[in-house]
C-alpha cells in the first residue's frame, strides 16, 4: 500500500481558540515561527506523501495565500540580501502539491474526509487532522504508513488516555499483533468509561483505503447530529484489515489553548534560536513568582 496522497481536515470553525479565530483560522495561528498547518504538512512530506488536498471552508482563503508565492515579498527580501528569510518564505510553495476544497456545510469529520473522494479515487490515502501536532523522531505518519504497508491493513493512530479522558475520542477495542502494533475489531465515539472498549483513543492520524467513501455515503448523523469519521471506521475494520499503531511521539491538541501553549513552549525550546534563551527565561521567571 503505497500512500502518496494526504487530506487535512481544516474546515472546522476554531470555537475553542475565540476571540482570536474570528478571523485567523486555528490552522494559522503561529506555533513559534510557522503556522500549525504547516507542521502538519510537514510531517506528511517526512512520510512520502507528495499531494495533499486540504478541506477548508469560506473563511479559510489564509491558508491558500500561505501556500502560495508571494512575488512582491520575495522581490524585497532578495533585494535585500535576505536570503534565510527569502527561503522560509519560498519553502510553504514549494514543499508539496497543496489543493483545496471546501466543505460547504459543517456536517462532521466524516462529511470532510468524505469530500475527498475525486482526489483520492481508488489509492491509498493518510488522514492527518488539523489539530493534532505531533513532535516525533520518526514522522507519525511513517509510523503508520510502515505498519500498513507490513500488515495490508488501514491504520489508526492511538496511544493510551485515562479512563476520564477516553470520553473526548474514539475508545478502540483491539488485539494485540506485536509491540505497539494491534489488530482492531470494533471502535466508539466518545464513550462514557463505562461504554469504553479500551483506554485506546484514535489520535489525529489514519491510513485509510477507498472504500470508507462508499461507507460514509450510507453513514447517518451520529454523536452531535455530525457524520462521525469513527461511524464509518467501524464499519470499514469488519471488512478490511485494520491495525492501530501506538505511535512513539508526543501528541499536542493545538485545537485547546493550554494544548497550544504547551506545544509553542515544546517546540520553541527545541529551536536553537531562541531555545538557550526561553529555557533560562523560564528558569528565572520560576523563580520570581
Amino acid at each position: 500500500m503505497k500512500v502518496k496522497k494526504a487530506i487535512i481536515p481544516a474546515a472546522g470553525l476554531g470555537t475553542r481558540m475565540l476571540p482570536a479565530t474570528k478571523t485567523v483560522p486555528k490552522e494559522m495561528l503561529p506555533l513559534v515561527d510557522k503556522p500549525a498547518i504547516q507542521y502538519i504538512i510537514e510531517e506528511a512530506v517526512a512520510s512520502g506523501i507528495e499531494d495533499i488536498l486540504i478541506v477548508t471552508n469560506r473563511s479559510k482563503t489564509a491558508m491558500d495565500d500561505y501556500f502560495d508565492y508571494a512575488p512582491e515579498l520575495e522581490e524585497s527580501l532578495s533585494r535585500a540580501g535576505k536570503s534565510a528569510e527569502y527561503d522560509a518564505v519560498r519553502r510553504p510553495a514549494d514543499i508539496a502539491n497543496v489543493y483545496y476544497v471546501r466543505q460547504k456545510e459543517t456536517k462532521g469529520l466524516g462529511h470532510a474526509v468524505w469530500r475527498a473522494k475525486s482526489f483520492v479515487g481508488d489509492e491509498p490515502f493518510a488522514v492527518l487532522l488539523g489539530d493534532d501536532i505531533m513532535m516525533a523522531d520518526i514522522p507519525v505518519t511513517k509510523q503508520l504508513i510502515d505498519a500498513s504497508e507490513k500488515y495490508g491493513a488501514a491504520a489508526v493512530g492511538t496511544q493510551k488516555v485515562t479512563s476520564e479522558a477516553i470520553s473526548k475520542y474514539s475508545s478502540l477495542k483491539v488485539l494485540m499483533l506485536e509491540d505497539r502494533i494491534f489488530k482492531v475489531t470494533d471502535m466508539n465515539e466518545k464513550p462514557s468509561p463505562a461504554e469504553a472498549f479500551s483506554e485506546f483513543a484514535i489520535l489525529g492520524r489514519y491510513i485509510l483505503t477507498s472504500e470508507i467513501f462508499a461507507l460514509l455515503e450510507k453513514t447517518p448523523p451520529g454523536y452531535g447530529g455530525e457524520i462521525q469519521l469513527t461511524d464509518g471506521l467501524r464499519e470499514l475494520c469488519k471488512s478490511v484489515n485494520m491495525v492501530a499503531v501506538d505511535f512513539v511521539g508526543r501528541r499536542y491538541d493545538t485545537g485547546s489553548l493550554s494544548g497550544f501553549l504547551e506545544a509553542t513552549i515544546d517546540f520553541a525550546l527545541k529551536d536553537p534560536a531562541v531555545g538557550p534563551w526561553l529555557r533560562e527565561f523560564i528558569v528565572n521567571k520560576a523563580k520570581t513568582i
